[in-house]
Order: structure tokens, then sequence, then C-alpha cells
């Protein structure tokens, strides 16, 4: 069975978004994915303030029924609904034009430079694609050649005093 994770994702986004902005969240992203042996439909979400366990199991609710209804998913899935964490997934163009000077990590449909993976600072959109710079080298990355792409947080190292 072929199924296509894109038409998916945009139905489903599609479907979940006003719902969600009805609620007073903004989808973030959405996700259809393969892991462990089991297809998850996953949707950020996020809202002034931060988002609760309490916000995701009640967006959850809010459009798990109407996915469900519209039946536009060939297999059997799971629905998860979260935070977009530090490593928030990036799609729109929006979203790289708000993260210029944070780390990040995108992977390329196809190679660009003869390379699929850019991980290093965003520099904004320029002419639809996406400036990375990486270890001092700026790459031009087309929105459209982009399979993922995540925002990469600096984790700070504890230094403790041995005894």
């Amino acid at each position: 069975m072929s199924i296509d994770v894109k038409a998916i994702e945009g139905t489903a986004e599609g479907i979940a978004a006003p719902i969600l902005q009805n609620m007073g969240y903004a989808l973030v992203a959405c996700e259809f994915t393969f892991e462990e042996g089991r297809w998850i439909l996953r949707l950020f979400i996020d809202k002034d303030g931060g988002v609760t366990i309490d916000d995701c199991v009640s967006a959850s609710h809010a459009v798990e029924d109407v996915i469900s209804v519209e039946d536009f998913i060939p297999a059997s899935y799971n629905l998860e609904v979260s935070s977009p964490g530090l490593a928030r997934p990036l799609k729109r163009e929006e979203d790289f034009v708000r993260f210029a000077g944070e780390r990040a990590k995108l992977k390329t449909s196809e190679p660009i430079d003869g390379r699929s993976n850019f991980k290093g600072v965003l520099a904004g959109v320029e002419s639809g694609s996406v400036a990375i710079s990486v270890d001092g080298t700026k790459f031009l990355v087309p929105m459209d050649k982009i399979h993922r792409a995540r925002l990469e947080p600096e984790v700070a190292a504890c230094k403790t005093k041995g005894h």
C-alpha cells in the first residue's frame, strides 16, 4: 500500500488548524510518520504562555473525531498532540524568519550542493530558500526541498567538581 504522507499531512492540517485556532491554539506543524512499527499523526500546538498537558488532551479530543470521520488516512494510526518543545519543527517560511539566529538542523529530500543534512545557524529566507550558515559557509536551501527541519537547541554543559 502506497501512502502519500504529504497529502495526509496537508489534509490533517486543513481539518485541525481551524478547530485548534477556535480553541486558542496555533497549529505549528503536522507530521505523519512511521515509527517503531506504527503510523503516527502528530500535531504540534502552541499558544501564548506555552502548552500544558491538559491543552494537549483538550486539543486531541477536539480533532480526533473529525479526523476519524473524514476517513482520509488509509492505515491505522495513533494521534499525538504535543507542544513543539525546544527542538520545535520548522515548516513555514515565517518559522525560518522568526528563528533567524538560532541553531537548526535541516534534512533535504535531495542533495543541495552535494549534501542532504545541514546543521548550523539560520539566517532567514532569501527568494524562497532558507539561508543557513554551516561552519561559516552560507547555504541556500529551497523551501520545497526541505524534508524535515527542527531547531537544534544548545545544551549548556554542567561542570561539577570531582571528589
